[in-house]
């Protein structure tokens, strides 16, 4: 009666099988990366390893470095809801009061990628081609003494030009251990692999240098920008890392929600399809004349995106080119179909919650304008405590619809309660925000045998484009989840 009453907060970890398996893997891998399935407990896998290697007395100080809103939410909680891991002290490296943090007696201390600088008092400088050098007080940081790295979200490590990689490249060697967890390790590409396997293994796998990587595996696009694999290359990649990979899909072990998608289309107003079609005519004539680069292809692309969705930020190469209503503001919004259309979607659902992708400012704010000022949303500016309250109304079913800018909602957050509907109605290039986006609905504890992705595309426009590019990356990805399956027996 008395348990019934005051019911603990938490609760023995009983693990699956395929957790059993995880944690052996870790164990037996000094270096090695989980590519599990949101869903799959990857921080109680985590933690268990840690916690068995405390007690054999093989680990002293974790540094685990996580988005911030994983930081704050997700390892902590997981450590309070099971009493397996309850006696496990964790240290958030942010805010104020880090540096008291940092002199607390932790197991784990947790940092995001931004907090790297400090943490490694990196000094920065330029060199004479005006690239950035860092350097970092090796001695300071080592006396720190921390002996094990998890990196969890591992992606977030898969350019090799920026500082974080950098500065870490400069302390991997005082860890005994580098483990790395992420759910889309190839989300744009296998490309995107050396520089996480970098990370863990300080290239034994892929090799010390991306130049040598490249040449090796992938021939220069026809127009100079990026890389297309070698035939035949993908199977030699998968090979090489399979090794240092333990994958696990949710779909085996986990009876997951079909996915099932549905396409919306709109078309844009004549007057707005005219600006559209002109800074598209623009694009393709840069492109042509050889004049453009990959930034400024990215620049550009990115106003037919924005004209699509609804708006356009009123830059001066905006203003030279195309006639736009005078605004006060730095953007001026040009349409509302996109909005009508989920406007029509969410009357459609009567209620069933819809968490919904946006990702403009000036997106947000033509939906403010439709739905109120005060509709729900995590995005720029919002904070993790903020977000955190916000997860919870979501899962206790009081919040119809929740707006989430994919990069600050792809991680971290469990949304699986109560809603099954996702819409997209700004979409992505990048694959790994639109697989996390979804999987923050279509995970384990989803009490629907179905989850529907729904796209608002506008007719005619880079939008079709996006959504195949998308689904073929999706497919990338897939070849390699499926070739370390087969690998594995």
């Amino acid at each position: 009666m008395q348990y019934k009453l005051f019911p603990p907060l938490s609760e023995p970890w009983k693990p699956h099988d395929y957790q059993i398996k995880a944690v052996k893997f870790l164990l037996e891998h000094a270096a090695s990366a989980l590519f599990l399935d949101p869903g799959l407990g990857k921080t109680s896998i985590t933690l268990a390893a840690i916690k068995i290697l405390k007690h054999k007395k093989l680990l002293s100080k974790v540094l685990l470095i996580a988005p911030l809103r994983v930081c704050y939410n997700v390892w902590p909680e997981e450590i309070m809801k099971w009493t397996d891991f309850n006696d496990l002290k964790i240290a958030v490296l942010h805010g104020p009061k880090k540096d008291d943090a940092l002199k607390s007696k932790a197991d784990i201390y947790i940092i995001n990628p931004e907090g790297l600088d400090w943490l490694l008092q990196t000094q920065k400088t330029k060199t004479t081609q005006g690239k950035t050098r860092v350097n970092i007080d090796l001695r300071y940081f080592t006396n720190l003494g921390f002996d094990t790295l998890v990196i969890d979200e591992l992606s977030a490590f898969k350019h090799i030009n920026t500082n974080r990689f950098k500065s870490m490249k400069l302390v991997l060697g005082t860890f005994r251990r580098r483990w790395g967890l992420t759910g889309s390790p190839a989300a744009n590409g296998l490309l995107d692999l050396f520089g996480q396997c970098f990370m863990l293994d300080q290239g034994r796998t892929l090799g010390p240098y991306i130049s040598h990587f490249r040449m090796e595996y992938f021939v220069p696009n026809y127009n100079g920008f990026g890389w297309t694999i070698r035939e035949g290359a993908e199977n030699k990649i998968y090979e090489r890392i399979n090794p240092l990979v333990l994958r696990m899909a949710a779909d085996d072990y986990l009876d997951m929600p079909t996915l099932i998608e549905n396409n919306i289309y709109v078309d844009l107003p004549d007057n707005v399809m005219s600006v559209y079609n002109q800074l598209e005519k623009d694009l393709v004539a840069k492109i042509n004349s050889k004049i453009i680069v990959a930034s400024t292809a990215a620049a550009a692309s990115m106003k037919c995106r924005q004209v699509a969705n609804g708006g356009i930020y009123l830059d001066h190469d905006v203003q030279a080119l195309i006639k736009l209503p005078k605004s006060n503001r730095e953007w001026v919004n040009l349409h509302t179909e996109k909005v009508d259309a989920l406007a029509d979607l969410i009357n459609e659902l009567q209620g069933n919650p819809l968490l919904v992708a946006y990702d403009f400012i000036h997106d947000l704010d033509r939906l403010r304008i439709k739905f109120g000022h005060d509709i729900p949303y995590i995005g720029g500016g919002v904070s993790a405590t903020h977000s955190a309250k916000l997860e919870k109304l979501w899962n206790a079913g009081k919040l119809p619809v929740l707006f989430g800018h994919p990069q600050a909602i792809a991680h971290g957050l469990n949304l699986q309660e109560v809603g099954y509907h996702v819409c997209w109605h700004s979409l992505t290039w990048n694959y790994e925000l639109y697989d996390q986006f979804i999987h923050r609905i279509r995970r384990q504890g989803s009490k629907s045998k179905k989850v529907f992705c729904h796209h608002i595309i506008a007719r005619g426009t880079i939008d079709e484009i996006m959504l195949t590019i998308v689904k073929l990356k999706r497919h990338g990805q897939n070849a390699l989840f499926d070739a370390l399956k087969k690998l594995n027996g």
